[in-house]
């Protein structure tokens, strides 16, 4: 059930702002992500994006406009998850690991018959409800490392067009 507009403009008018726990569920070819309602537990929306480059620019669209206040949630399995969490803490976001044994308790509690990626991204989301966002490690860039990866970024962008324009 997507978080519509009514319910977010209540959440503006009233002055709330509410973290939104986008859990991530991640595989080789596809990303399945459940964001839930920090207070709540309550699943606001659920989707599956593409691992590529333009899947995960999908997803960090998608992600913004969910709200201001936002934690990614990744399975902690870094062959299938560095890619992704390399690249919303390059984007500026906020993402913490979570490690596969804290998933358990929260599969079974959520007494869904079957398994699917989707299901999966919410019982990460579950876990870190139950144990607390402040109980992960989160890794961000601050405001003054996102300035100078983006002042680096325009060098190498300024270097790379100076050396093609001598080349040519």
């Amino acid at each position: 059930m997507p978080l519509g507009d009514p319910l977010r403009q209540w959440f503006i008018d009233e002055g709330m702002v509410r973290m939104i726990v986008i859990a991530a569920d991640t595989h080789k070819s596809t990303h399945s992500f459940s964001a839930v309602d920090g207070q709540t537990g309550r699943v606001a929306e659920e989707r599956t994006f593409k691992a590529d480059a333009a899947g995960m620019l999908k997803t960090l669209r998608w992600g913004k406009g969910l709200g201001a206040e936002r934690v990614w949630a990744l399975e902690d399995c870094r062959h299938v998850s560095g890619r992704l969490e390399r690249f919303l803490v390059a984007s500026g976001e906020r993402v913490i690991r979570v490690a596969p044994k804290l998933m358990g308790r929260s599969r079974a509690a959520s007494r869904q018959a079957g398994k699917s990626d989707v299901i999966d991204a919410r019982a990460v989301a579950r876990a870190v409800l139950e144990h607390g966002v402040e109980s992960f490690a989160a890794a961000f860039l601050d405001e003054a490392a996102m300035e100078i990866r983006l002042l680096n970024d325009h060098r190498a962008d300024l270097v790379a067009e100076r050396t093609r324009m001598q080349s040519r």
